[in-house]
């Protein structure tokens, strides 16, 4: 039997250099980010870029082949623990979405001149990508409902369609896209992946879209969710990434890191307010006392800290299943870990906004935008509500109704199955009565 949690001691070194140096050298930028712009901030990341390199940490999540560190899911999970406290730490580390995906993608279902042109400059900090699929007129949950199209012509696709929240499509040099190219296959296998260059003719970056977690109009800032309309778009033949209709296939590999990636970072922006809310309750006084005395504090306090450490363990054993057996095998656990961990990342926040009072609702504080994204982590890589559904029915697929209609456990059925069960030794004890 193995059962262990212990992190062996030459990566817990890893990690602890990883923590000091996040907070010392990457929480101070994030104050500068509007002064720095795009370019001036990656200016400024590149020398801590460098010692990420230098310590073996970089673009971990891809094989030592593709020039990352060739790191599991814990791993990998314990890593994005760390970076996840600050919303640019993972620049430093090359594993910042959405290039961390895209690159993903590229290891998965690149041809070797796709991986050349396309990957490794993006593993170098040369190129910046993003990935282009959901659409304002037709429902992110539901796939299957695109209508983003790619025809073939010669030697060439031909796309049309209209998308948002295209992270980072108004700074990306390549953008990878999902179009339906077989819309008369099966539901799951109707589209398929393709990689436009960003000055290819026929596309328009409409705009990036104002949201709740980034309310201010801007554009070409990093971070930013692009509006883009592919009108007439031509691509070569060799644009296409993998088999056609294995859109849904490969976005589905791509995903399911992606997901526990992202629960694990919600959990470092938790521990972030969670800090902040301990912090707050030894100096904020009020009503006789400081609030580390009132009831209602600590309860938030002991209930942040159970719910951090459940999602904290629900999302390494789902890093461990698919360590061990693989991203089918984890299904259940990374849809459970999804809904779950947006959750608690919302309430801790939220308990230490509420804390803080007025100055927990300024920019002060980082509170008031790790309580927007919060919000938003309920809907990022599909709603809540997809992913609950998900977790029941692989739940009911372990149980069965009964023949008779009548519930197992229902007691009087029961009593009667027993009474013939121990017939023999109930006639025994009336007896003796």
């Amino acid at each position: 039997m193995s059962w262990d949690f212990s992190t062996d001691s030459e990566f817990q070194e890893q990690l602890d250099w990883m923590r000091e140096f996040v907070r010392e050298r990457i929480w101070p930028l994030e104050t500068l980010i509007d002064e720095l712009g795009y370019d001036g901030l990656r200016r400024a990341i590149a020398p801590f870029a460098q010692e990420v390199r230098d310590r073996g940490l970089w673009a971990a999540h891809l094989d030592p082949e593709l020039g990352g560190q060739g790191f599991g899911q814990v791993k990998l999970g314990l890593m994005h623990e760390i970076l996840g406290t600050s919303p640019i730490a993972p620049l430093a580390f090359g594993n910042a979405a959405p290039d961390s995906g895209n690159s993903e993608i590229l290891a998965l279902a690149g041809s070797e001149e796709q991986k050349e042109r396309y990957l490794h400059p993006l593993l170098a900090g040369d190129l910046k990508s993003a990935f282009s699929m959901t659409e304002p007129d037709t429902a992110g949950s539901d796939p299957t409902l695109l209508k983003t199209s790619a025809v073939r012509d010669g030697d060439e696709w031909v796309i049309n369609g209209h998308k948002w929240f295209t992270s980072n499509g108004s700074i990306a040099d390549f953008l990878i896209v999902m179009a339906v190219t077989d819309p008369d296959a099966r539901p799951h296998q109707r589209a398929s992946m393709l990689i436009v260059d960003a000055d290819t003719p026929g596309i328009r970056v409409e705009r990036d879209v104002a949201t709740m977690e980034h309310p201010y109009e801007s554009f070409g800032r990093y971070g930013n969710h692009a509006e883009v309309v592919y009108e007439g778009v031509r691509v070569p033949a060799h644009a296409l990434l993998g088999q056609q209709g294995a859109g849904f296939l490969i976005a589905q590999q791509r995903l399911y890191p992606g997901r526990m990636h992202h629960c694990m970072r919600w959990l470092g922006v938790a521990r972030r307010a969670f800090d902040m809310l301990c912090e707050r309750s030894l100096y904020r006084y009020a009503h006789g006392s400081t609030l580390s005395k009132h009831q209602t504090v600590q309860n938030w306090i002991a209930d942040s800290e159970a719910e951090m450490q459940a999602a904290r363990l629900m999302t390494l054993q789902a890093a461990w299943v698919m360590d061990t057996d693989g991203v089918a095998a984890a299904r259940k656990q990374i849809a459970m870990i999804k809904f779950y961990g947006a959750k608690v990342l919302h309430d801790v926040v939220d308990r230490a906004v509420q804390a803080h009072g007025a100055l927990g609702c300024s920019t002060d504080l980082p509170l008031e935008a790790m309580y927007r994204a919060a919000r938003a982590a309920r809907i990022y890589d599909g709603p809540d509500e997809v992913h609950r559904a998900s977790v029941a029915r692989q739940v009911l697929r372990g149980y069965e109704a009964p023949a008779d209609g009548v519930p197992t456990q229902h007691v009087p059925t029961r009593r009667e199955a027993a009474r013939r069960q121990f017939a023999e030794l109930l006639e025994t004890i009336t007896a003796n009565d």
